[in-house]
This record gives C-alpha cells, sequence and structure tokens, in this order.
C-alpha cells in the first residue's frame, strides 16, 4: 500500500517533533542553564563589556581623559572604515597587501580580546 503524505508522514513527522520537543524540555529541566555572570554582592561593582567589546575596553586604558574620544571612536571608525572600502583598496594596492592588513587587524583583535580576557 502507498503512503501518501497527508495523513500517513505527517503523522510520523509530528510524532518525531513531538518527541523531540520533550527530550529538550526534559533535558532542560534536569540540566538548567547557567544564565550570565554569578552575582557577588559585598564585592566592588567593576563594569565589564561583553566579549566583543574587550578589545575597545583594552584599547580606552592607553587614552586619557581629554584624547578618549581617539581611541573611542576614531581608531575604531578608521578600521571600519577599512574594512568597508576593502574593494576599493583592493583594486588600487592589489589583494596579497589588502589582505595582510586585513589579517593583520583580525590577529591584533584577537590577541587584544585574549589579553583583556586573561587579565
Amino acid at each position: 500500500m502507498k503512503k501518501k503524505f497527508y495523513p500517513d508522514y505527517l503523522i510520523e513527522i509530528l510524532f518525531v517533533a513531538i518527541l523531540t520537543f520533550e527530550l529538550i524540555l526534559i533535558l532542560t529541566f534536569i540540566f538548567p542553564p547557567l544564565i550570565g555572570r554569578e552575582i557577588d554582592f559585598i564585592a566592588a561593582y567593576q563594569p565589564r563589556p561583553e566579549w566583543y567589546y574587550l578589545w575597545l575596553f583594552w584599547l580606552l586604558r592607553f587614552f586619557p581623559t581629554d584624547t578618549v574620544f581617539i581611541g573611542g571612536v576614531l581608531l575604531p571608525l578608521g578600521v571600519l572604515a577599512f574594512l568597508i572600502f576593502i574593494p576599493w583598496i583592493d583594486k588600487k594596492i592589489g589583494w596579497k597587501l589588502t589582505a595582510f592588513i586585513a589579517l593583520t587587524f583580525l590577529i591584533i583583535f584577537l590577541i587584544i580580546t585574549i589579553i583583556e580576557v586573561i587579565s
């Protein structure tokens, strides 16, 4: 006998979907996820950004208050402008040099982020 999608296969698909949902639900009740960081109410508050802003957090340490605009706005905008204009820069200076500069930015970003996570 040939099976039709409706109702034969649809019932099988819904059965497997409901079983999967129930399995995920049971696992979340058995092993609840830890949400966020643990809060120590006795310690002094020290703000920490998320991991994708750690490089900027690290960069701001090297600029005094009167020049923080350079380190917090102009330098990141310069990097972003380079990344946006890569297609046009690539035509002018060649793809090898452009790839080298972009890879250098990526490595610096990773190193700075790792340094800030460790400290």
